[in-house]
C-alpha cells in the first residue's frame, strides 16, 4: 500500500476523492513500463542502486508522487536479502580486531596505508576461508542499501556465481514456491495504484458502510480475516434494511474505523485499508466511509464523506478465501484434530438472525449426543462493541453462542472485565479444552434451533 505522504486526493463539498489516474493514458503507461524495467534490471543488485535509479527517474518526471507511489507498490512485491559467503558481523569483527592490532584504518589512505589495508583483508580472508572479493563485499552486506534484490514478482534469483553475478528464473506452477499474485505488468501496476489511492483515504476513517448483493461469504470472510469490528444487516435491492434474512437481497456491513478507537488505531487502520480490495470482487457493491478532515475545512463537523461503488472501475487482486478465514481459526482446527474429546469442531456458514442484525459465526461445536454450540471469534474490539453484540445475542435467545476475544486486540483505553460467562478471553491462542468446557455448559439440543442460510 501507499504511505500517507504518497496519497493523492482532493476535498470538495464535504467529500474526499482519490485522484485516480487513467490506466489507458500513454504517459502513465510509459512511466509504469520504465519502472518495471528498472526493477527487473536490478534483480541480483543492491537495493541502494535500485533506489538511486528510481530517484533519477523521479527527477526527470514532473509527477513526483505518482512515480514514487508506483515504485512503492513495486517495492512491496520485492524481497531483499543479505547475500554473503560468511556472516557480515563476523567479517567486521575479524577485520576490526586485526586492524586494531597494528594499523589505523583511514578514509583517504596513502599508498602505504592502502597496502596495509590490503594486508588486513588478506589475513582475515584466509582466516575465514574467503576470497578477497568475498571478504570485501561481505563486510557490509547486511546494511539495508547493500541487501540484494532476490525476488521481484514472479522473477527470482536462481543462483550467484563466485564473481557476485546472478542469474534469474521465473517462478511457475511447477516451482517449489509459486508466486501468488499475477505477473507484474503495466495494467497490473496502474490498477493497483488506483486501488492503493483509495486505501490511503481510509487511514483516517471513523466508519465504513459496505453494501453487497452477491459473493457475500467471500467479502465477509475478509472482514473476519482482518479482524474488523462489524455489524451485519439484511437489505433489499435498493439497499434499505429489512427485518428478516428470508427477504434479504443482500447484506450491509457497518465497520468501525481506526479513527474511532482509543488504541491500536494505526494497526487497525492498515487492516481496514487491506479490506478494501474485497468489495470489488462483487458484481454490485457500494462503500461509504466517514473520514476525518485533516485540514479542518469541512462543513460536515470535521468529517468528510468518501464513496465508491462498482462503477469506479476498481479491480481486486484478492481471490476467494480458503477453508479458514484466519491463521487463528486454522490453528484451532489443527489443535482440535490432536485433542482427545468427543466434541467435534465444524465450519459454520449459516447466517444467524439476531433480529434487525445478522451474524456469520466461525464454528459449530457439536457432540454425538446432539448437543450443539456456536463459536464466534472476535477480532479487534472495544467494551462497547462487545456489550452491544452480547445484548443482541441475548435478545435473540442464542444462549448456545460462545464468544472468543483476544486480549491483544482490545482497543479500549483501560482494562475491562468480561460482561458474560459465555466470553472466552485468550492471549496468544484459543485452547481446545476451554472451548469444550464452555460447550459443555451452554450447548443446546439442535431440535428447534433456527438457522438461516443465504
Amino acid at each position: 500500500m501507499l504511505t500517507a505522504d504518497l496519497a493523492r486526493s482532493r476535498t470538495r463539498n464535504g467529500s474526499v476523492e482519490p485522484l485516480f489516474i487513467g490506466p489507458a493514458e500513454s504517459r502513465y503507461r510509459e512511466t509504469a513500463q520504465q519502472l518495471i524495467d528498472i526493477f527487473e534490471g536490478h534483480i541480483g543488485e543492491p537495493k541502494g542502486d535500485l533506489e538511486e535509479t528510481i530517484d533519477q527517474l523521479t527527477i526527470d518526471d514532473t509527477d513526483y508522487k505518482i512515480v514514487q507511489g508506483l515504485a512503492k507498490l513495486l517495492t512491496d512485491e520485492c524481497e531483499f536479502e543479505t547475500v554473503a559467503t560468511a556472516d557480515p558481523q563476523e567479517i567486521r569483527q575479524a577485520l576490526f580486531a586485526k586492524a586494531n592490532e597494528s594499523y589505523p584504518i583511514v578514509r583517504q589512505p596513502t599508498l602505504g596505508d592502502d597496502t596495509q589495508r590490503l594486508e588486513v583483508y588478506s589475513v582475515v580472508a584466509d582466516q575465514l576461508g574467503l576470497s578477497l572479493e568475498e571478504c570485501y563485499r561481505g563486510m557490509y552486506a547486511d546494511l539495508e542499501d547493500n541487501k540484494l534484490l532476490v525476488r521481484f514478482g514472479d522473477l527470482c534469483v536462481d543462483e550467484y556465481t563466485d564473481e557476485g553475478r546472478s542469474s534469474t528464473t521465473r517462478l511457475t506452477g511447477d516451482s517449489e514456491e509459486t508466486y501468488a499474485e499475477d505477473t507484474i505488468s503495466v495494467d497490473w501496476l496502474l490498477t493497483r495504484y488506483n486501488l492503493a489511492l483509495a486505501q490511503a483515504v481510509l487511514y483516517d476513517a471513523t466508519q465504513m458502510r459496505i453494501r453487497v448483493w452477491d459473493h457475500f461469504n467471500t467479502v465477509f470472510s475478509y472482514v473476519k480475516l482482518f479482524g474488523l469490528m462489524h455489524r451485519l444487516y439484511p437489505i433489499d435491492e435498493t439497499g434499505e434494511r429489512v427485518e428478516s434474512t428470508d427477504v434479504a437481497a443482500g447484506y450491509e456491513a457497518i465497520l468501525d474505523g481506526p479513527a474511532s478507537l482509543f488504541s491500536k488505531s494505526r494497526k487497525y487502520g492498515i487492516r481496514m485499508a487491506n479490506f478494501l480490495p474485497a468489495p470489488p470482487l462483487c458484481d454490485r457493491w457500494e462503500m461509504t466511509a466517514e473520514v476525518l478532515d485533516g485540514d479542518g475545512g469541512s462543513t460536515n463537523s470535521g468529517s468528510l464523506t468518501f464513496e465508491l461503488d462498482q462503477t469506479d472501475g476498481l479491480s481486486s487482486h484478492y481471490s476467494a478465501q480458503d477453508e479458514f478465514d484466519s491463521d487463528l481459526e486454522r490453528t484451532l482446527a489443527q489443535k482440535w484434530e490432536r485433542a482427545t474429546t468427543d466434541w467435534e469442531l465444524r465450519r459454520e456458514d449459516d447466517v444467524l438472525d439476531l433480529g434487525s442484525e445478522v451474524m456469520i459465526p466461525d464454528f459449530a461445536v457439536e457432540h454425538p449426543d446432539g448437543r450443539r454450540a456456536i463459536l464466534e471469534i472476535v477480532g479487534f474490539w472495544t467494551p462497547e462493541y462487545l456489550e452491544e453484540k452480547l445484548a443482541k445475542i441475548e435478545a435473540a435467545e442464542l444462549d448456545h453462542l460462545l464468544i472468543a476475544v483476544s486480549d491483544r486486540l482490545d482497543c479500549s483505553a483501560t482494562d475491562v472485565e468480561m460482561v458474560s460467562d459465555q466470553v472466552l478471553r485468550f492471549k496468544s491462542g484459543i485452547h481446545v479444552y476451554d472451548v469444550v468446557d464452555l460447550a459443555e455448559e451452554y450447548a443446546l439440543e439442535t431440535d428447534g434451533q433456527k438457522f438461516h442460510s443465504e
